[in-house]
């Protein structure tokens, strides 16, 4: 089992300083965000030894977000993430993700998702559709299950993977992971905290209350298990708060932990 963590995580620190903390809690790879990226990150990466697992441009989203900053054009956005992609794709990450953004622009939708899969094809890197969970989907999102992504992407008729982030997607039936397998081109993992608070309130595996056993015997999946921590820092017990070299240590053993034993 290769476990990697989602740069999102360790919110606070540098490209460097993620790279460093990563490598000493055991990590295999790290999921890059193009927000952290600096002039010597390629060659910093490259020397690491770390592999890239799912990378994250800096706008994420076909239409615009509510949450975060960036174009209101959503012409303007596609071809911002586009860029990203072109940035992104020398790390060589299992993917770059991307959202559809809410609203009900479905046309924009359809040809951004084409647009976003051609630059794909054209930098050599697998894009994926990422499904938000239903609770805050009016936030990030059209599509909130692996089905409604698939039918998207087939609607727009565009090569283009599916993401599967386990606090998204844990209440989803479990079939729909097995009827798109080979689609998903990363995962994500983090537990859900009952109650959840806000969009931004995830803890580690083994701290929620998803039983990874039937989603990890569904996926079947070899690649990097990406750690991906949101975390609201206005919270008291927020995990933004915490040291993150310490927070990526702990994360690294709480999610091996938590995932091998639901696979034993």
């Amino acid at each position: 089992m290769r476990l990697s963590i989602s740069q999102i995580t360790t919110v606070t620190q540098s490209f460097a300083d993620d790279l460093d903390a990563y490598r000493a809690a055991g990590a295999a790879g790290i999921g890059i965000w193009e927000t952290k990226l600096g002039g010597d990150s390629l060659e910093r990466f490259r020397a690491s030894g770390l592999e890239a697992a799912a990378a994250v441009p800096a706008v994420p989203s076909i239409l615009p977000l509510p949450l975060m900053p960036g174009p209101a054009d959503p012409a303007e956005r596609v071809e911002t993430l586009c860029a990203g992609i072109e940035r992104l794709a020398p790390f060589e990450p299992a993917c770059v993700l991307f959202l559809t953004g809410p609203g009900d622009d479905r046309a924009t939708i359809l040809d951004g998702i084409r647009t976003i899969a051609a630059a794909g094809r054209r930098h050599g890197v697998r894009v994926a559709l990422e499904p938000i969970q239903r609770d805050f989907a009016h936030y990030w999102t059209v599509v909130s299950s692996l089905d409604e992504a698939a039918a998207l992407v087939d609607e727009a008729g565009a090569d283009c993977g599916l993401m599967y982030d386990v606090w998204h997607l844990w209440r989803e039936p479990v079939d729909q992971i097995e009827r798109h397998r080979d689609r998903i081109a990363a995962v994500h993992v983090a537990d859900w905290r009952d109650p959840t608070r806000n969009t931004n309130d995830r803890v580690l595996p083994g701290d929620g209350v998803v039983e990874f056993g039937s989603i990890l015997e569904a996926l079947r999946w070899d690649g990097l298990y990406d750690l991906e921590i949101f975390s609201d820092p206005e919270l008291h017990d927020s995990l933004w708060r915490e040291d993150p070299t310490e927070l990526a240590r702990r994360g690294m053993e709480q999610t091996r932990e938590a995932l091998s034993t639901a696979s034993a």
